[in-house]
Order: structure tokens, then sequence, then C-alpha cells
């Protein structure tokens, strides 16, 4: 709602002599972040992951001795520090005149609204506390010749650990698609056949490709970090990282003193965390 408490509701939205039967969808963004990340949707604030130091073998003659070393144990911590929330006043009037369901539909863009802004903390915070990375060659995802070779890449930057059995992906946006369709098109014999004939293929070299619109990737400040992403994007391990959303997205209707209608409120509380032990799994991608 603005700031003033007065909506702006177009004249088609009002009742003439009919009622629509349908109503055309906003065109919906792909929502990625459950795909590739835990979810813990408990009541817990925290969730603790302690780790240790890795030792290390020793290797002698047969001497019946050994050294005794040092270690230590590293708290690493979950924890949920944010909320995420939309808030709407649908006056009596406009519900009343309404030619569809306007309490409906507004509850459902706002919850819509949550999980897409979401989504997006998730990539942007998994990008930005990845430590391996890697730059593409001079024309990244767009040039179709270069996407062998940056698969090729990121694949070796996680071979041989036991966690590439969770399964691999890569999360481009849609502008990428020019060089990949391209490539998938033309590698290859019944693969490039299934790129032709079925159109795009989200799964290459073992890897699951999800597409993300333009701008998930930002440089916008969202919650607990300043995000310098645009021009990067992402690829890992499945589940190596865990967001936590607390009974999910909730929604309220109440009615406000001196307005007709109800008041709408949507909300999320959310904690992310790669996990420290895990970081090297995902790898920051800097377009060239």
């Amino acid at each position: 709602m603005a700031s003033t408490g007065v909506n702006t509701i177009s004249t088609k939205t009002y009742r003439d002599k009919y009622r629509m039967a349908t109503l055309d969808k906003i065109l919906r963004n792909a929502l990625i972040a459950e795909k590739i990340c835990l979810v813990d949707r408990t009541d817990a604030k925290t969730i603790q992951n302690p780790y240790g130091s890795q030792p290390t073998t020793q290797i002698t003659s047969l001497t019946g001795t050994y050294r005794i070393d040092d270690y230590t144990t590293t708290d690493d911590t979950l924890t949920v520090a944010y909320e995420f929330k939309v808030a709407e006043q649908v006056y009596d009037f406009e519900q009343t005149l309404s030619q569809f369901d306007l309490f409906a539909s507004r509850a459902d863009e706002q919850m819509y609204s949550i999980a897409v802004s979401i989504d997006q903390y998730v990539l942007n915070k998994l990008t930005d506390d990845a430590t391996s990375s890697y730059t593409t060659p001079a024309g990244g995802f767009t040039t179709a010749a270069n996407f062998n070779t940056i698969m090729g890449a990121l694949i070796s930057k996680v071979a041989g650990y036991a966690e590439v059995y969770n399964g691999l992906f890569l999360v481009v946006e849609n502008t990428d698609l020019a060089g990949i369709v391209v490539a998938q098109a033309t590698n290859g014999f019944s693969y490039a056949d299934a790129a032709l004939n079925n159109g795009f293929v989200q799964s290459y070299m073992g890897v699951d490709i999800y597409v993300a619109r333009t701008g998930t990737f930002t440089n916008t400040d969202i919650a607990d970090h300043t995000d310098q992403n645009s021009g990067h994007r992402v690829f890992g391990v499945k589940k190596m990282a865990t967001y936590a959303a607390p009974r999910g997205i909730q929604f309220e209707e109440k009615a406000v003193s001196a307005k007709t209608g109800k008041e709408l409120v949507s909300y999320g509380l959310i904690g992310f965390k790669l996990w420290a032990t895990k970081a090297a799994l995902i790898v920051d991608i800097t377009i060239a």
C-alpha cells in the first residue's frame, strides 16, 4: 500500500455487467533455491554444525611409536535472522466492486513476491560465500564455443569429492541461453538431436542447469550482505548449503480500525548458511 493509504485500482478492475471467469497471471520466475539447497522448516532459530580440523596421517617405518597432534574445533551456525514481508490494505468497496477475488489475487501476489525475494537472497548469498572461483573465457556463456570449456573447468573444481554424488548444478540467467542452446544443439549426435527436437535440455555433462531471470545476480544489498554479483553465476554440488524457513511463508488477514475491508500481510522468516566445510564445493563464476 502506498504511504498515502490509497491504492491505485484500474477502471477495468471494477465489476461491469459480467464477472471474469479467468484472470491472467503475471509472468512467473522459476524458483531455484529449494532445488539446490537443503531446506529446514522446523521452528529452530539456530542450526549448529561445529567441525574439527583435519588430522594428518603419519607414515613411518616400523617403530611402534607415534606423534600426538593438536586439533581445533570451530563453531558453524545458521541463524534465522531476517523477515521477508509484504503488507497491503484491500478496502471493502474494492473487493465488493471487483470483477475477481481481489483478496485471493493480492494474497497470491504477496506470497509469490516473498518467494522470489528469498530465492534471490539465497542465490546471491550462496555466490558470495563460495570459496572456489572461476572466470570464464571472454564472452562467457553467450559464446557457444566457450560452453564445453567452461563446463569442463567447473566440473574439475569439485571432482574427486565424495559429496559429488548429490548431483551438480549450474545457475545462469536467461540471456546466457543464447550460447548454451547453440552449444547443446551442436555437440555430439544423440544429445544434439534431443536438443534440436525437444528444445532446451536442462542437463549437460551430468550438470543440472537452472535458469533465472536477468537481474537475479545483483549488486543490490539484500539483508545481511552487500552483493557485488552482477556479471556472476554460481555452480556447485547440491545440498551443501541450508536455508531455514520456519513454517514457510505465512499469511494473515486482519481488520484495521478506521478502514473498511482487510489488511493482508504475508511474511517468512529466513536464515541461510553455506557450511564452511562445504564452501569449496560451490564456485563463484565471473563472466569475462
